[in-house]
């Protein structure tokens, strides 16, 4: 006997997976024009192996995640965080940031070498107009070399931990169990591109860096707190899906940084911070069987260097 669902049921899956690309990319397809520049722009395989360490962090879901850690951690420096607040719409309009830092961490990571340069001059010259004082005095810029490093430190950190803690993707079995170091190393590439330097290149490095920036550290402002325990304009299941999500994120922060944001951060590992980790990870395959293996972004990438075919969204 076969089956046959109501329109409305069976439109579900096309239409969620629409909604998402919409809230991540800024267009339903999941390809605007700069995804479309990784099929077309440029040849060669770029910055980073094809299928290589980097293509597979960035390639997995897990970055949800590891984007809510990267901006816990990146509030508890007061200078990031003014340079935030004063140049930035993230509450007025949070999906639209979110789009703009995907860009060029999608960019960066599977367009080619030249695209990849064009995305780091625009984000260089971004950076040039984010400058101020902060109100007890004290300048900022997000073109500072050291303000840059400290971002660069807390985004590999989050990105890493939530692959390693919530990633879909298996990494050890293809890479070694020292893959995390050469995440390390091969991501510092694109902080170099913006103007950091002195960049840690092993994931013990990593955790040294961080922790010797304690001194400047201060308790991440409350309103980034709360909107990022519950960002607006999410439908009721958006809703519940980002909640599974964010409270992982809790989790993964690193330990220096973890009591700056009131959370528990990866220093606590009981029960209930097991089932929470397990519940993301289950909420991730869900998602990955709705998406598809790949996304488009690395689609692009692939068609680009005669690896896979030419996207739906191309033509």
């Amino acid at each position: 006997m076969v089956l046959l669902l109501p329109p409305s049921v069976t439109a579900l899956p096309a239409r969620a997976r629409r909604t998402f690309r919409q809230r991540v990319s800024g267009d339903p397809t999941g390809a605007p024009g700069w995804v479309r520049d990784i099929a077309l722009v440029g040849e060669g395989p770029g910055w980073f192996e094809p299928d290589g360490v980097v293509w597979r962090v960035h390639g997995d879901l897990s970055t949800l995640v590891g984007g809510v850690v990267a901006l816990l951690g990146q509030g508890a420096h007061p200078l990031a965080m003014a340079g935030v607040q004063r140049h930035s719409d993230y509450r007025r309009d949070p999906w639209g940031r979110l789009a703009g830092t995907a860009r060029w961490l999608v960019v960066c990571t599977f367009g080619s070498a030249e695209l990849a340069e064009r995305e780091s001059a625009r984000v260089r010259a971004m950076h040039e107009r984010v400058r101020g004082t902060t109100g007890d005095g004290r300048a900022y810029s997000a073109g500072d070399p050291d303000l840059l490093r400290w971002v660069h430190l807390v985004f590999t950190d989050a990105f890493l931990a939530a692959q390693r803690e919530v990633g879909t993707d298996r990494l050890a079995p293809r890479f070694g169990r020292r893959w995390p170091d050469a995440y390390v190393r091969e991501w510092a590439r694109t902080a170099h591109a913006l103007g950091a330097a002195d960049l840690p290149a092993s994931e013990a490095e990593l955790a040294e860096a961080l922790a010797a920036f304690t001194p400047v550290l201060e308790p991440v402002p409350a309103h980034l707190l709360r909107f990022l325990s519950s960002p607006p304009g999410l439908g009721r299941a958006e809703g519940a899906f980002y909640s599974g999500l964010a409270g992982a994120g809790e989790l993964l922060l690193s330990p220096v940084v973890a009591p700056f944001a009131g959370v528990p951060g990866r220093a606590v590992r009981g029960p209930r911070e097991r089932a929470r980790l397990a519940a993301a990870r289950a909420q991730l395959r869900g998602a990955r069987a709705l998406l598809g293996p790949h996304s488009p972004s690395a689609e692009a990438a692939r068609h680009r260097l005669g690896m896979g075919p030419p996207p739906a969204w191309l033509s």
